[in-house]
């Protein structure tokens, strides 16, 4: 599986480049990349997936706002609006 050198930072625009050495044996789903961001200054740390099998949710974020929506079925954690 490849991992890429550089990513671009979603924050600034620029380019972010890979801290993290290639491992020996190669990089396996569930290995953490750090990157850090030549424009920001912003580091990033990202999970090697399936590209074959997408994740439900997209983000850690995503997944804790489907979660903590009423709606979905989640649990209320008091920090949205009130209702009436």
């Amino acid at each position: 599986m490849e991992v890429p050198e550089t990513i671009l930072c979603v924050d600034c625009g620029q380019q972010a480049r890979r801290l993290t050495p290639t491992p020996e044996d190669g990089w396996e789903i569930g290995d953490s990349v750090a990157y850090r961001c030549t424009g920001c200054n912003d580091r990033w740390d990202l999970v090697v997936v399936d590209p074959d099998h997408p994740t439900e949710s997209s983000s850690l974020a995503a997944e804790y706002r489907a979660r903590s929506s009423p709606g979905a079925g989640g649990q209320d954690l008091g920090h949205g609006e009130e209702s009436t």
